[in-house]
Formats: structure tokens, sequence, C-alpha cells
């Protein structure tokens, strides 16, 4: 064994003994004993790794730009975690302006709250998801139940050619016929219902699918605020 292994041992040792004697006053040389415990393992591991350093005989200023370049890395790890929520918060603004109808999840006390932008034809308009797949809704309180287009209701995997369509409703083309369905979960941003049932339109009789009162009215509510509706739950 090298002697820098014993002096090692020996430094270590003579803090295992100094924490055992201090253990009921709980302090070592003026710290904690928890502190002083971490002080002396952090230090051991710095003499480790200096030795080695300079053993390896890597100039002094690769290891120093080495040192800079992790401790970079680090920092920027760090403060991605520490600032994650602000980050998701960042990003779910950037797609909301840069994708049309794309729902934006916003902090509203202890519940849940979901922005919408008006879009230009001055509809409110939703990028949602049935059944993990995405439906563009339109946002119709006149609407007493969520009406699927019969090509969403096919997308989301509804077997469309298996319906009845025997329920009148009417619609911006005028009166058409539905049939009742019924999918696992609607999904408009942080929000969803699940087992909820809804209508299925005729093929071609419906431009959208539509969110209804059915999926609004379970909301602990809902206002326009400006060019802006929020959704709380």
């Amino acid at each position: 064994m090298s002697r820098f292994f014993w002096i090692l041992m020996a430094i270590l040792g003579a803090g295992l003994i100094l924490l055992v004697v201090n253990h009921d006053s709980g302090t070592t040389l003026g710290l904690e004993n928890e502190a002083f415990a971490q002080t002396l393992y952090m230090g051991v591991w710095g003499v480790v790794l200096g030795a080695a350093l300079l053993g390896s005989r890597i100039p002094f200023g690769e290891v120093a730009r080495n040192l800079a370049v992790w401790l970079l890395i680090a920092l920027v790890l760090m403060t991605g975690y520490q600032y994650r929520y602000e980050l998701q918060d960042v990003a779910s603004r950037l797609t909301a302006g840069l994708i049309p109808g794309s729902p934006l999840s916003i902090s509203d006390g202890d519940g849940i709250a979901v922005m919408l932008e008006k879009r230009a034809n001055g509809h409110f308009e939703a990028r949602g998801e049935v059944d993990g797949k995405q439906v563009e809704f339109l946002i119709d309180t006149g609407a007493t139940t969520t009406v699927l287009t019969a090509s969403d209701a096919r997308h989301v995997g509804i077997d469309v050619d298996a319906l009845s369509f025997s329920i009148p409703v009417s619609t911006a083309n005028g009166t058409a016929r539905a049939a009742r369905a019924s999918v696992g979960e609607i999904r408009i941003g942080d929000i969803s219902r699940v087992r909820l049932p809804l209508l299925v339109a005729e093929p071609g009789r419906l431009g959208q699918s539509l969110l209804g009162m059915n999926f609004l009215g379970t909301l602990s509510g809902f206002d326009v605020r400006g060019d802006r509706l929020i959704l709380r739950d």
C-alpha cells in the first residue's frame, strides 16, 4: 500500500473517532456532526480526485477547462430542474401561440384551469383528445351533448357503420341525424372526463366536432375574458 493511502485512512479514522466521541454533544470542531461527516467525506474524495489528476500528468489548463465544462453542464441541469414548471409554462404558451386551438394549462389556486384563445373566425376552438386521438373541437355552449363528426368518430375508433342515426339534431347546416355512442376519455389540456356519452353526426352533415354542455357542465366554471376562454375544473 502507498503512503498516500495510509494517510487517507488515518484522516478518515481520526474523523470517525471524533464523531463517536462527540456523538452526545452533537457538534465536532464547531460543526454539527452531520455537517462534519459530510465535510470529511467530500474532503477525502476531493483529495483522491486531486491526487488522481496530478498523477495523470494532464496539463493543468486542460483539467481546468474540463472541470469548467462539467460544472457548467451541472449548473444548467440544476437550473432546468429548479425551474421545470416555469419552463413547461413557457413551452405551453409558445405552443398555444404557434398552434391555434392548443389549450394552455394555467395556475388557478388548488384547481385546474385551461385557457383557450379565440380563433380568427371569432369562435373558441380546442385541440383536444378523445381516447388518446387528437380531435379539433368547436366550443358550443348551445349544444346539449358533445357531437363528433363521422370522420372524427372513425379516427378515435368508433365503428360508424354499425351506428343507428335516428336522433334529430340541429346544426349550422340545418337538421341532421345522429347516433348515440360513448368514449373512454375526452381531454382538453389537463381537464379530462371519462366514460362520457356523446353523439356521432351522419357522415357529411357536420363540419366540425362540437364540445357540448355534457362536458362543459361538469366543470366548476368557465368564463370569457376578452379573446380568452377559461375552463375551470
